[in-house]
């Protein structure tokens, strides 16, 4: 007796997700393994987010997850539900675009688009005013060129020129003055 021989057969588990990414719903075919990271540069064409160590150590691949800054390459991308990359932050990161042109705070640029990503989302919560917490808060994002005091200078120059100016309030004058 003869055992008959099948052919393997593949069940495809791609899976259909529709994450909002920089505002806009959008709807991928992925496999329950893919990094946020490749379906942005691979699937979306969204390439600000660099792809670097692979392991989260380095912070070039920085984006917004609900508001949050996250290493893409380490989050699934079944989890990304509101994403926001440095293209959708371009109008939002203009200040602090500036304000690292005129420190000097980059140089080969790569780690620029993920330094950015945390400095948005530290502006939008309210930089640290202590400079040690300010380095703190930026340390999971690595430059290999500047040494940094260019980068948190541009940080505090960003946050100067984009906090609220007071209204003045009218004071009352005493009844009878005038």
């Amino acid at each position: 007796m003869n055992p008959q021989r099948t052919t393997p057969y593949y069940i495809s588990a791609v899976q259909r997700a529709t994450p909002t990414v920089n505002g806009r719903l959008t709807e991928i075919w992925i496999e329950p393994g893919d990094r946020l990271l490749d379906v942005l540069r691979d699937h979306l064409g969204l390439v600000g987010a660099k792809r670097a160590c692979g392991r989260g150590e380095c912070g070039s691949c920085t984006v917004l997850l609900r508001g949050r800054p996250v290493m893409a390459c380490l989050v699934l991308a079944a989890r990304a539900d509101q994403v926001e990359t440095i293209e959708g932050l371009a109008d939002e990161a203009r200040p602090l675009r500036q304000a690292f042109a005129d420190a000097g705070a980059f140089q080969c640029g790569f780690c620029t688009p993920g330094q950015i990503v945390r400095g948005v989302a530290l502006l939008r919560e309210g930089l640290p005013a202590d400079e040690r917490a300010l380095r703190q808060a930026m340390s999971g994002n690595l430059c290999r060129c500047t040494g940094y005091a260019g980068i948190i200078q541009a940080l505090q120059r960003a946050a100067q020129e984009t906090a609220p100016t007071p209204v003045a309030t009218p004071t009352a004058s005493p009844e009878g003055s005038g």
